[in-house]
């Protein structure tokens, strides 16, 4: 008997004792890796200098020199004050009216067919120069545009003031669409959005269920028939009682976000804000 309690006492030791060096071990590489990133500092911004002056970079709207992915004139077309619709974004036509009567008005869109969603926040509209930004990302491979797509909504949406959500999903893509583009640019965007707000990112928790025909060769009613029921929620468990933020590339009818909002409202998510960097301001 007491051979047994000794054996029992020694698992027990011997477990609290591996659980303990092993957090002692991982705090303390937790610490190295702090110190070695602050000890490195110096010599990684020399080196980004250098990068910069024997190596630079070109704007990606403009062409000229830059040693950021935009020069600041071409920065400045992302910076786009307009009032718009709370729910869909869509600009006003007379702003100083709408500020007059206050940021929650809805457009008459919104108000004859109330979207799935509860807001969108955007960061300009699809229009020249900057809608070559979203093509190159989509439809020419330049992955590092996401980066700033992403920086740039998480930007606008801090200093919008709005509700940051418990979970960013982006809109998801058909298997077979994402085999043959190879990428999703909705993911690409979400992932660095969420990394700027620090919350969590998961492309899991919706799943596109048909392999729908692409929405720009469709119009008006065409869109909404085209998605309907195109979405399935696979993980309930987390989306359930959140605050969700949607996020794609480009809003033009709203239908394919409407589609995927009604989804999530359906498995139970109790808020559902759009997040897109570029509206269509005649959809």
């Amino acid at each position: 008997m007491k051979r047994a309690v000794y054996v029992r006492l020694s698992r027990i030791w011997r477990a609290v004792r591996g659980s303990w060096v092993r957090t002692s071990l991982c705090q303390h590489a937790r610490a190295q890796r702090v110190r070695l990133a602050h000890a490195t500092r110096p010599v990684r911004a020399a080196l980004r200098y250098l990068s910069a002056v024997l190596l630079p970079s070109a704007c990606a709207l403009c062409g000229t020199s830059s040693r950021e992915l935009l020069c600041v004139p071409c920065a400045g077309c992302l910076d786009d004050p307009r009032v718009r619709c709370a729910r869909c974004a869509l600009p006003w036509a007379a702003p100083s009216a709408c500020e007059r009567v206050g940021p929650d008005l809805l457009c008459g869109r919104c108000i004859a067919r109330t979207p799935a969603y509860d807001a969108t926040i955007c960061v300009a509209d699809y229009a020249e120069p900057v809608d070559a930004l979203v093509v190159a990302l989509k439809f020419h491979g330049r992955l590092e545009l996401a980066g700033l797509l992403g920086t740039t909504l998480a930007t606008r949406t801090l200093q919008s003031g709005a509700a940051l959500p418990d979970l960013v999903i982006p809109i998801p893509l058909s298997a077979a669409r994402l085999c043959t583009r190879g990428y999703n640019q909705a993911h690409e965007i979400a992932r660095t959005f969420a990394r700027a707000l620090d919350r969590p990112c998961c492309a899991r928790c919706i799943t596109r269920v048909r392999d729908t025909p692409a929405q720009s060769g469709l119009r008006g009613a065409a869109r909404w028939r085209n998605m309907r029921r195109a979405f399935r929620v696979t993980r309930t468990q987390r989306v359930r009682g959140a605050h969700i933020g949607l996020v794609d590339d480009v809003m033009t009818s709203g239908a394919t976000l409407d589609a995927a909002a009604l989804a999530l409202k359906r498995a139970g998510a109790a808020r559902v804000t759009v997040f897109v960097v570029l509206r269509t301001p005649t959809p």
